[in-house]
């Protein structure tokens, strides 16, 4: 997965056209540019653990709230491409 296909992803999972599991393990087939720091990759793992849990709820629970943890990738895809 590129990072074009993680926007087109996280765009669809915002919209509610891809549901979080499927995005999760999208994100666990994702390979990270070389030069990326590895804190991105633990970042990321943290992420998509919170991302799999929050596949359990529908929509939003007082744990895991979707909406903040596709805000949070978003920032992560943001500071990956810089």
């Amino acid at each position: 997965m590129k990072f074009e296909t993680l926007q087109r992803d996280l765009k669809a999972a915002r919209a509610g056209e891809l549901d979080m599991g499927t995005l999760a393990r999208r994100l666990r087939g994702l390979n990270l540019p070389p030069a990326l720091p590895p804190k991105f990759g633990e970042v990321l793992a943290n992420l998509v653990d919170r991302i799999e849990s929050s596949a359990l709820f529908d929509g939003e629970s007082c744990s895991f709230s979707q909406s903040d943890l596709l805000e949070a990738l978003e920032l992560w895809l943001q500071k990956a491409q810089d």
